[in-house]
């Protein structure tokens, strides 16, 4: 599953959204805006906005995810609009019936989220 939502994502409700009846391992890494200072100030928002498809560049990177490690589910979760630091920007989150195959593809997850190129991001400073 895959979303890309202005609404801010809750860790309490993630765990229900994957599918584990044939896992052994759940792995879900919450990726957070943080404050970095540079010569404008410090960040204290990140604006991300829509450039293309993002519900398709999501969908493929599902795919590659599932293809390439055999995990049983995946649940790709991105923010969009101002994200303020602190708050969860993603989520990756994966199901596989062993912890190695989960770690390879939700590293490779966050890897392909960070350079996405249907988004674009815009840091917001003090």
């Amino acid at each position: 599953m895959v979303c890309f939502s202005s609404e801010p994502i809750d860790p309490k409700q993630v765990y229900d959204m994957i599918g584990k009846d044939a896992a052994g391992s759940v792995l879900f890494h919450f990726a957070v805006a943080k404050a970095i200072g540079a010569k404008h100030g410090t960040t204290t928002h990140i604006d991300y906005q829509q450039s293309g498809d993002v519900e398709r560049n999501l969908k493929d990177i599902e795919t590659e995810m599932k293809e390439n490690w055999g995990v049983t589910d995946v649940l790709l979760l991105r923010r969009q609009g101002m994200v303020a630091v602190g708050e969860i920007i993603s989520l990756v989150a994966v199901s596989s019936t062993g912890s190695e195959a989960a770690f390879a593809a939700c590293r490779h997850g966050l890897a392909s989220l960070k350079k996405m190129p249907t988004i674009i991001k815009s840091e917001i400073y003090s």
